[in-house]
């Protein structure tokens, strides 16, 4: 039987919105920026090739993440550059009209039966705030999603602090607004970026995972944190062979820090982000995807060891992965192939190959298919 693939982690975003995207620049738009709608995501993911040797899988669905929109931590935008929270709730009511089936907007790229493949949205939210700031936002997401049905598919939220400065994460608002979410039962997003941010990121985040799971000992009302991209390690360093990266004093200190994330059972990581991180690969040729594998293998290693296979959970992070593995129509299939062969390197089960592909990601966010 087909395995359903859930694809924890992609973006959307209209032409139309771009100007309201914290990372676009007119004047230098870069390669993301144009039209990234379900109408792409499609032609991405329309073919799945499988070899004989594994399991037959298929995109099932997807769950929406934020993608960093103009936003601030007050309600209000003010005339000294404050967003606010408009283009975030804008941003909701957009994926509500994907989830519900309704009628784009033109030129939003959607259709009425592209609400079968949406089936969690996490919107951003302003997390530093504290409780009484989400408590007000997330019944404004409520009223933005129109129906009770598309409420039901908010899973949780995310505010990046991968951009953010030293000591954000530990602030008593951040950490009591984390174990709001947990009350409500929402999950929370977590990026941190090893590689450009500094390994301080993912020791901060450490201290901020002892600090929401103190004194909270109900197993239910613990916010399930669900980590972005192996945290963006660095996966630039020289290879030569695998103690080449293992011995690096980088790999050393990431491992160390993943590792005492992995402690706690309601964190989850997401295997993601990588072709970001890694050096870009053409458009023209086929990469040596043993090799890809081979390079990956030190990092996956360390995330399987430690978080097992009940909470790791495949995502693809589209468009993103667009920009270093070689461009929409072939990168998707691409990093689909990548995990294929790391989990064949791993000696996976079938219960654990379905647990990868998807099973982990309905547990963590709650979601149905």
């Amino acid at each position: 039987m087909p395995v359903p693939i859930v694809d924890s982690h992609i973006h959307l975003f209209p032409e139309s919105h771009l100007p309201t995207l914290a990372w676009y620049s007119l004047e230098d738009p870069g390669p993301l920026g144009s039209q990234h709608s379900v109408d792409q995501y499609r032609e991405a993911t329309e073919s799945i090739p499988t070899s004989a040797q594994t399991q037959p899988t298929y995109l099932r669905g997807f769950i929406f993440v934020e993608t960093d929109r103009l936003s601030s931590v007050e309600e209000a935008p003010t005339e000294s550059g404050r967003h606010g929270w408009r283009h975030a709730l804008d941003e909701v009511s957009f994926l509500a009209r994907i989830a519900s089936g309704d009628s784009p907007i033109p030129g939003e790229g959607h259709s009425a039966g592209d609400r079968s493949l949406c089936l969690g949205i996490v919107p951003w939210a302003p997390l530093p705030a504290g409780p009484g700031a989400l408590e007000k936002y997330m019944a404004l997401v409520r009223e933005r999603t129109g129906s009770e049905e598309v409420w039901q598919k908010v899973r949780g939220v995310r505010y990046l602090v991968q951009d953010k400065p030293s000591g954000v994460m530990l602030r008593s608002e951040f950490i009591e607004g984390l174990k709001w979410l947990g009350r409500q039962g929402l999950t929370f997003d977590l990026g941190v970026d090893a590689r450009q941010g500094g390994i301080w990121q993912l020791e901060e985040a450490v201290e901020m995972l002892q600090k929401v799971y103190k004194g909270v000992d109900e197993e239910r009302d613990k916010v399930k944190i669900v980590i972005n991209h192996l945290c963006k390690p660095n996966l630039r360093l020289p290879y030569t062979s695998r103690e080449s990266i293992t011995s690096h004093p980088d790999f050393l200190q990431w491992k160390s820090q993943v590792t005492a994330m992995a402690q706690y059972s309601s964190t989850y990581m997401k295997l993601s982000g990588s072709f970001s991180e890694l050096p870009p690969l053409s458009s023209d040729s086929e990469p040596d995807m043993a090799l890809l594998v081979e390079r990956l293998q030190p990092w996956t290693d360390v995330v399987f060891d430690t978080f097992g296979y009940g909470r790791v959970m495949f995502g693809s992070d589209w468009p993103v992965c667009n920009v270093g593995g070689g461009g929409n129509q072939v990168t998707w299939n691409r990093w689909r192939r990548v995990v294929e062969g790391i989990l064949e390197r791993r000696g996976l089960d079938a219960k654990q190959r379905v647990s990868l592909w998807g099973q982990v990601a309905v547990d963590a966010y709650g979601v149905k298919i």
